[in-house]
């Protein structure tokens, strides 16, 4: 299953996103305001939102300037959710989030509808950086 965020474009350069996005601590910013916790530990953090088992996400890939990678730590439910960055301008840059995941049909069918949603917010948050 795989979920395209909308492109949003950023007054901000490439290099401070990337820092940006490689510190963890600042993914509680980018989350729904329903959130009910959000732990970061080392690489990773844990996040719950109501009506969903809590989640923890892992660092798994870096590129500098133009991607970071966070996967799902549980093999149950393997996903990642990238964020690419593209540089149009200097002080100008363009963030699309990518969520590909690999579920059964019936679990694809349940959670598309949420997933769509959560990756709409987190692109909209992105936006107000």
């Amino acid at each position: 299953m795989n979920i395209n965020g909308n492109t949003v474009t950023i007054d901000k350069s490439a290099e401070e996103l990337f820092a940006f996005f490689s510190d963890l601590k600042n993914f509680e910013q980018l989350m729904p305001e329903n959130i009910q916790k959000f732990e970061v530990d080392g690489e990773s953090f844990i996040f719950g939102l109501p009506g969903m088992p809590e989640i923890r996400l892992v660092l798994k890939e870096k590129t500098p300037f133009t991607n970071i990678t966070l996967g799902a730590a549980s093999s149950k439910l393997p996903f990642t959710l990238a964020a690419d960055l593209n540089e149009i301008a200097e002080n100008k840059t363009e963030v699309s989030l990518k969520f590909d995941g690999e579920f059964n049909a019936m679990m694809a069918m349940m959670i598309k509808k949420p997933l769509t949603k959560f990756v709409d917010t987190l692109t909209e948050n992105i936006g107000k950086l």
